[in-house]
C-alpha cells in the first residue's frame, strides 16, 4: 500500500480531521508556552482548548464562526463568575447548582444548545481545577485566568473555522458514507430472513433488523442535517447538489430494502424445495456489498461496482420466470408477493446505479424539514414545554445540579484543595438514562486507573519535560480520537495528559491517588443520584412511546393513501411522515435497549415490550412496502378506502389507549370489501392492506401486555 493511499484512508476515518485540529491546538499551546518560558500557562489553555473542542458543531465556517462566538462568550461568562464566587462557598454552591440546571434545560432547545451548554458547565469546573492549582487570585489578577482559559478556546476555535473553510466537504461524505454503511449491514440482516430453513427464529433475525434500522434512521437524520446547516443560501451548488441527490437516493433505498411483502415464514415453508428465496438472499446480499463499496468511493474518490448485484438479479429474473411456468396451490397464491419483491430489488439496483452519477431533477421537491427553533419565542416555547417532572431533560437537569451541589459538600468535607476532580467525574458519567450511567461510570473508574498506572510509569521513565509535554500533546489528541467508540481508553488517555501537564508546574505523582478517590467518588455520586433522584426509568415509559410510534406509522399509512389516490410525489410532506416513522421506531428500540440495561424489577418492562417492538417494526415494513410500490396502481378502490380509513381508526385507538396506559378495547379486524380480490389478480394496495390488518391484532395483544401491571 503506497503512502498516499495511506493518508487517503487516514483522511476517511471519522476522528481523523477532529484529532488533526485538536494535535495544531495543543501542539501549538505547548510550543508558545515552551517559547515564552512560561509552562505555568499551560493547564489553562490545554484546558481552554479541550473544552472548545468539545463544543464544536457541524456547521458551514460562518456558523461555525458564529457557535465560536457565543461560546467565547458564554466560557468567558462562566469562568469569571467562578473566579468571583471561588472564595465564598455558600453563593458558589448556589450559582453552581443554578448554572446545572439552566444549561442542562438549553439542552431541550436543540443539540447544538445542548453540546455549547454542556462544555461551558465543563469549562466552569476546569477553571475550579485551574485555580485550585494556582490559588486564589488577587483582584487585580482576576482576569488572568479567564483570559487564558478563553485564549486556549479561542484558539481550537480559530483552527476549526479555517478548517471549516477549507475542508467543509469532507462532514459530508462521511456522514453519507456512514449511511451506505449502515444500510449495507441492514441488508445483510434483511437477507438472513429469507433463508429457507425451517423452524428459523424468524423474530429474533427482526428484533436485531429493528435495532440495526435505529443506526440506519440515526445516520440518515446526521447527515440530513449536516446537508441543512450546508445549503442554506448554496442550493445552486453542483456538488451540494449531487450530495442532496445522494441522500434521497439512500432514503429511496432504505425505504425499499425496509419494505415487506409477505410473511416470511410462509415464503420459506412454499418455496422450501425452489432456489428462488436463495436467489432472493444472494440479491439482497450483493446489494449489501454494493452500498458498501458506494461508502467506500465517496471517500476514496473511487467508482463502485454494481456488477455482481446486477448478475444475482439477473438469476432471481431468470428463476421466477421458471418459477411461473408450473407454480400452483400456495406457490401460485404468495407468487404476486415474491413477483413484488423482485420488482422492489430491481428498483432498488436502478437507486444505487443512480449513484454513479447523482443529478437533481429540476422538478423534484428539494426542500428538507428545519427543525432548528426560529427565534426567542420558539426556545422559550420549547423550554416552557420541558419544565415538567415528566419531562426526562427535566429529571436529568435537577439530577445533575443536586450531583454537583452534593460533589461540592463533598470535596470540602474531605480534601478541598484537590476535590475538584470530583465533580468533572460526575459531570461525565451522570448521563439521563441509567444505562449509559453504569456504563460510563464503570468504564470512568476503569479507564482512570489505566491511566495513572501508564502515566506514573511514563513520568517516571521519561523526566524530560520536553517529552512529558509530547506525551500530553499526544493523549489529548489520543482522548479525542477515542472518546466516541473507546471511551475506557480516552478516559485513560486524558488522565495521562493531565498528569503530564500537571507534573510541568508541580508534582505529578502526588495528583495520582487524589484523582484515584475522587474518581470513586464522583462516579458513586452519579450512580447514587441516577438510582435515588427522579429516576428516569425507561421501562415506565415505554408505553408512551409505543403510542408515539404508533401514531407515527398511522400518519404515514394516511400519506401513502393519499399518495396512491392521487398519484406518487416525493414532496416534503410524504417524506417528513415517513422519516417521522422511522424515528419513532428507532426511538422505540434504543428506548428498550436502555431499560434491558436497567435493574431486574424494571428490566420486566422491557421484556414486555419486545413483543410489541418486533410487530410495530414489521407493521412499519409493511407500510415501507406500499411506499416503495407507489404509482404502480393507479387511484384506490371504494373498499381500499374505506379498509384504510378502518386501519387509520384502529391505530388511533390503540395509541389512544397506550397513552392513557389502559388495556386497548377488543375489536374485529378491519374488513377489506371490494378492493381486494383473491388469487393472482389481487391488487397490491389490497394485498398490502390486508397484512396491515392482520398485524393489528398481534399489536392489540402486545398493548394489552404492555400496561398490565401484575408481575
Amino acid at each position: 500500500m503506497t503512502p498516499a493511499l495511506v493518508l487517503r484512508r487516514f483522511w476517511t476515518l471519522e476522528p481523523a480531521a477532529y484529532s488533526l485540529r485538536v494535535f495544531l491546538a495543543l501542539a501549538a499551546i505547548t510550543l508558545v508556552c515552551w517559547w515564552r518560558g512560561d509552562m505555568a500557562s499551560l493547564i489553562p489553555l490545554f484546558l481552554g482548548a479541550i473544552a472548545s473542542a468539545l463544543a464544536e458543531t457541524d456547521d458551514d465556517w460562518p456558523g461555525r464562526l458564529a457557535a465560536l462566538l457565543v461560546t467565547l462568550a458564554c466560557f468567558a461568562a462562566a469562568a469569571l463568575t467562578v473566579e468571583l464566587l471561588f472564595a465564598h462557598p455558600w453563593p458558589f454552591a448556589a450559582a453552581l447548582a443554578l448554572a446545572a440546571f439552566a444549561l442542562t434545560m438549553l439542552g431541550a432547545v436543540g443539540q447544538r444548545y445542548a453540546t455549547i451548554a454542556n462544555a461551558t458547565l465543563i469549562l466552569a469546573i476546569y477553571t475550579m481545577i485551574s485555580l485550585e492549582q494556582r490559588g486564589t487570585p488577587a483582584l487585580a489578577e482576576l482576569w488572568r485566568e479567564p483570559a487564558l482559559l478563553v485564549a486556549g478556546a479561542a484558539g481550537y476555535g480559530a483552527i476549526s473555522v479555517a478548517w471549516c473553510a477549507l475542508f467543509s466537504r469532507q462532514p459530508l461524505q462521511l456522514a453519507l458514507a456512514r449511511v451506505f454503511r449502515e444500510l449495507a449491514r441492514y441488508l445483510a440482516l434483511k437477507a438472513a430472513l429469507f433463508e429457507p430453513v425451517r423452524d428459523l427464529d424468524v423474530a429474533r433475525r427482526r428484533l436485531a433488523l429493528a435495532q440495526q434500522n435505529g443506526e440506519v434512521v440515526a445516520a440518515l437524520n446526521e447527515a440530513k442535517e449536516r446537508l441543512f446547516r450546508r445549503l442554506e443560501g448554496t442550493r445552486e451548488s453542483p456538488r451540494l447538489a449531487r450530495y442532496l441527490r445522494l441522500y434521497f437516493i439512500a432514503q429511496e433505498i432504505h425505504e425499499r430494502a425496509s419494505s415487506s411483502h409477505s410473511p416470511y415464514a410462509e415464503l420459506a415453508q412454499a418455496y422450501f424445495h425452489h432456489d428462488v428465496l436463495f436467489r432472493v438472499q444472494r440479491v439482497l446480499t450483493a446489494q449489501g456489498e454494493a452500498c458498501r463499496t458506494l461508502a467506500r468511493g465517496l471517500l476514496l474518490k473511487r467508482p463502485f461496482d454494481l456488477a455482481p448485484s446486477e448478475a444475482a438479479l439477473a438469476d432471481l429474473e431468470a428463476s421466477l420466470a421458471r418459477l411461473r411456468e408450473g407454480a400452483e396451490g400456495k406457490r401460485a397464491a404468495l407468487l404476486p408477493a415474491l413477483t413484488a419483491v423482485a420488482d422492489n430489488l430491481a428498483t432498488l439496483e436502478q437507486g444505487l446505479a443512480g449513484a454513479r452519477h447523482p443529478e437533481l431533477d429540476a422538478a423534484s421537491d428539494t426542500a428538507l424539514h428545519d427543525r432548528t427553533p426560529r427565534g426567542p419565542a420558539e426556545v422559550a416555547e420549547r423550554l416552557r414545554a420541558q419544565l415538567t417532572p415528566r419531562s426526562p431533560v427535566f429529571r436529568h437537569a435537577v439530577r445533575l445540579a443536586v450531583t454537583l451541589l452534593t460533589g461540592y459538600g463533598l470535596l470540602h468535607l474531605i480534601h478541598p484543595t484537590q476535590g475538584y476532580w470530583i465533580l468533572l467525574t460526575s459531570l461525565f458519567v451522570c448521563r439521563p438514562s441509567f444505562g449509559a450511567t453504569r456504563r460510563f461510570l464503570w468504564q470512568r473508574i476503569l479507564g482512570t486507573v489505566v491511566g495513572l498506572v501508564v502515566g506514573w510509569a511514563l513520568i517516571s521513565l521519561f523526566p524530560s519535560p520536553a517529552l512529558q509535554a509530547a506525551i500530553a500533546v499526544a493523549a489529548g489528541v489520543g482522548f479525542f480520537a477515542l472518546r466516541g467508540r473507546h471511551y475506557t481508553l480516552a478516559t485513560a488517555a486524558i488522565t495521562l495528559m493531565v498528569l503530564s501537564c500537571f507534573n510541568q508546574v508541580g508534582d505529578g505523582f502526588g495528583l495520582i491517588w487524589p484523582r484515584f478517590l475522587d474518581t470513586l467518588l464522583g462516579a458513586g455520586i452519579a450512580g447514587v443520584a441516577v438510582l435515588a433522584i427522579l429516576p428516569d426509568w425507561q421501562g415506565r415509559g415505554l408505553h408512551r412511546q409505543a403510542a408515539e410510534a404508533l401514531t407515527a406509522s398511522r400518519d404515514y399509512l394516511a400519506a401513502l393513501l393519499e399518495q396512491y389516490a392521487r398519484g406518487r410525489r416525493d414532496d416534503l410532506a410524504y417524506r417528513l411522515a415517513r422519516r417521522n416513522a422511522h424515528n419513532a421506531d428507532a426511538e422505540l428500540a434504543a428506548l428498550l435497549a436502555n431499560a434491558r440495561q436497567e435493574p431486574g424489577p424494571f428490566r420486566r418492562d422491557a421484556e414486555r415490550g419486545l413483543p410489541f417492538q418486533l410487530h410495530a417494526h414489521t407493521l412499519l415494513n409493511y407500510l415501507s412496502a406500499l411506499g416503495a410500490h407507489r404509482g404502480e396502481e393507479g387511484g384506490v378502490t371504494p373498499g381500499e378506502r374505506v379498509a384504510g380509513q378502518a386501519i387509520l381508526a384502529e391505530l388511533d385507538a390503540l395509541a389512544e389507549a397506550l397513552r392513557g396506559r389502559r388495556p386497548p378495547a377488543d375489536s374485529a379486524p378491519p374488513a377489506l370489501g371490494e378492493g381486494r380480490d383473491e388469487g393472482p389478480g389481487e391488487r397490491f394496495l389490497g394485498a398490502q392492506l390486508a397484512l396491515i390488518a392482520g398485524q393489528l391484532t398481534p399489536l392489540r395483544e402486545a398493548a394489552t401486555r404492555l400496561v398490565d401491571d401484575t408481575p
